[in-house]
């Protein structure tokens, strides 16, 4: 696949390119900050981008807001976002459009290769990779709401659709059948209160119902101006 990459730190980027390089793909262009990030992706209209959230200028959004603007250019672009720490307000406004091809990653993940490069061709394929750590948060987070009338099976299902595994991978970590996994999938979507649809969006729609319960009621503590 061709991908662009966008991360202002250095030593980050340049391992980054010989990962991808290595696992048989190719980065067309690298970005250093956010002003460069859009322009690039046009230009290159790649398979795939892998952005840092925050870059030069301000260290604040400028990747998120470059992920966003690609999306609206491109639609459908395949966007894998990067950051340092677990900013749920972040994950939420990325996944808000309820469409798929789309990934949200602690910096962490990339030095697991195997983990890394999964998560990235799951974005490309369409589907959504979510951090474990970051639905591991999230769920610590939830208090009264549907979530919590999950059981704690069904609890396991949605932190696995979280990170977007498909049903045969979820019934392989949680070692059951994928009819047991279809059975606890439709317990989640009815506790969550979400309508039936044919589109094959539910689990980003799960997610976002999942996400969407805390964003905006206070951002992360470290989302003022500092540098990640």
């Amino acid at each position: 696949m061709r991908v662009v990459i966008a991360e202002d730190n250095a030593l980050l980027r340049e391992g980054m390119v010989l990962l991808l390089n290595s696992a048989g793909h190719e980065v067309v262009a690298v970005a250093s900050s956010g002003p460069e990030v859009l322009p690039a992706l046009l230009e290159h209209r790649p398979d795939a981008a892998v952005l840092d959230v925050r870059m030069p200028p301000g260290f604040r959004d400028e990747g998120l807001r470059a992920a966003l603007a690609a999306r609206r250019e491109i639609p459908g672009l395949p966007v894998l976002v990067l950051s340092q720490y677990v900013e749920e307000t972040y994950a939420a406004e990325l996944l808000a459009d309820g469409a798929g091809g789309l990934g949200y990653l602690l910096k962490d993940r990339v030095g697991r290769v195997e983990e890394f490069l999964d998560a990235l061709e799951r974005v490309v394929a369409g589907g959504t990779a979510l951090d474990p750590e970051v639905v591991r948060e999230l769920m610590t987070r939830r208090r009264n709401d549907p979530v919590d009338s999950l059981t704690p099976r069904e609890r396991e299902v949605l932190h696995l659709m979280a990170e977007g595994r498909d049903n045969t991978t979820i019934a392989r970590t949680l070692v059951v059948s994928e009819r047991a996994v279809s059975k606890h999938i439709g317990n989640v979507f009815a506790k969550l209160g979400l309508p039936p649809s044919d589109s094959g969006h539910r689990r980003v729609l799960a997610v976002l119902a999942y996400l969407n319960k805390g964003a905006g009621k206070g951002e992360s503590a470290d989302r003022g101006g500092g540098r990640r």
